[in-house]
């Protein structure tokens, strides 16, 4: 076991520069997780079918069980650890717990880093980009509506309204 080589590659991750050691056939997603101690980033499928182990890179989301982490060299990661800053919760997050739109929680870290990156490029998203820039990411225990909603209420705060949540978004229709 201890034979095995390993390729060594710099890359940023959530904003620092990091350098890791890993073997070489490793997923991101296995670099995130057991190279790097970031388990925000969830084990689902390792198909690319289900969206748990999404995470921004270079801004854009993609699916670190399908990326090679000798592949991420030099590119910039951003996982869910990076998302609360300074003690504070992404706005994100808040109205995600807010509205209960996170349940089990185990897709959670994907929908916010998705949702973040389409906020990102689109502060004022309609109810169908928000459905598109979030269709890769399944969700067991919800029935989706409180997400886009959480979504959509996070959208408005970012954008500096004084937006609170409906009565049917906290208690249902």
């Amino acid at each position: 076991m201890g034979n095995e080589s390993k390729a060594k590659i710099a890359l940023t991750v959530n904003g620092e520069a990091t350098e890791v050691a890993f073997a070489p056939h490793k997923t991101l997603l296995e670099v995130l997780r057991e190279d790097l101690g970031l388990t925000g980033t969830k084990h689902g499928c390792e198909l690319g079918e289900c969206g748990t182990c999404t995470v921004l890179l270079d801004g854009t989301p993609v699916l670190s069980c399908l990326v090679l982490g000798l592949a991420c060299a030099g590119h910039a990661v951003r996982t869910v650890e990076a998302m609360a800053e300074g003690g504070k919760l992404h706005p994100l997050q808040e109205t995600f717990a807010d509205l209960g739109a996170a349940q089990c929680g185990y897709c959670t870290p994907a929908f916010l880093l998705a949702a973040e990156a389409l906020l990102q490029s689109n502060p004022k998203p309609t109810r169908d980009e928000i459905k598109d820039a979030l269709a890769g990411n399944l969700c067991r225990c919800t029935g989706y509506i409180k997400i886009y909603e959480a979504v959509e209420l996070a959208a408005a705060r970012m954008r500096g309204e004084k937006a609170e949540p409906t009565r049917e978004s906290l208690y249902g229709r």
